[in-house]
């Protein structure tokens, strides 16, 4: 299994296993997201740059992914999903297969509209649930194929880390949100206790937000593989 693949099936469903994480197309690329957002920034996190080459909605993920190493599958009743596979109706929904029978999507915002409050207020507006086929059918199964380039050679796989995480590596995180000068809520340098809490939280988020250290990223205060390699390359 690709590390890109686990990577981004990790990321969608840690979002949807957090409802500070809702949809809404008020702020789709974090802390909210909509079928689309949430698979295109799932895919960004492990390192495919596919916003970057021009996926911002349905209608352009398939070409833009297309270029990003991944293989358009027409989709029909015999189709054999593989984790990691995008299911893609281009005028209407997005959706990724995560295995064993499921998918991770965006559904709806709690107004059942397209807009609502910041968070999951119905727990379903960032979901798993079975697949099934859409009902306009799926277009298109997008399959990455993983490709020999430099960034897959740079590729450090690092677990997904967020609030409440406990670990050595959110001590490596606290390190170096500290040698970057970003300090936590209580507006104090990082304690190294490898404890993901308000203050860490609070330091990550800076970091994301900040271009000249972190590049562009998405602000969703998760530490996935994006957020990895500008931690771990970043120029002190």
């Amino acid at each position: 299994m690709s590390a890109v693949i686990t990577e981004a099936v990790s990321w969608a469903v840690g979002i949807a296993q957090d409802d500070r994480h809702g949809y809404s197309q008020y702020q789709r690329w974090g802390p909210d997201y909509d079928c689309s957002s949430l698979v295109i920034s799932a895919y960004e996190q492990a390192g495919v740059p596919v916003k970057e080459a021009g996926a911002t909605y349905t209608g352009n993920m398939r070409r833009a992914f297309e270029k990003c190493g991944f293989k358009s599958i027409k989709y029909g009743s015999g189709t054999v999903l593989m984790k990691g596979d995008v299911l893609l109706r281009e005028k209407h929904h997005a959706a990724l297969y995560i295995g064993d029978g499921q998918i991770v999507q965006a559904s709806g915002a709690e107004t059942g509209k397209i807009y609502g409050k910041e968070g999951d207020q119905t727990t379903r507006e960032i979901y798993l649930r079975s697949f099934y086929v859409n009902r306009h059918g799926w277009d298109y199964i997008l399959r990455y194929e993983e490709q020999e380039s430099e960034v897959m050679k740079v590729h450090i796989e690092m677990p997904v880390l967020r609030y409440g995480a406990k670990c050595s590596e959110v001590g490596l995180i606290q390190t170096l949100l500290n040698s970057f000068g970003y300090v936590g809520k209580n507006k104090k340098k990082l304690t190294v206790d490898s404890d993901w809490g308000i203050n860490t939280d609070y330091a990550f988020e800076a970091f994301q937000k900040d271009p000249k250290k972190s590049g562009v990223l998405t602000v969703d205060k998760i530490c996935g593989q994006k957020s990895w390699n500008a931690l771990l390359h970043h120029q002190f």
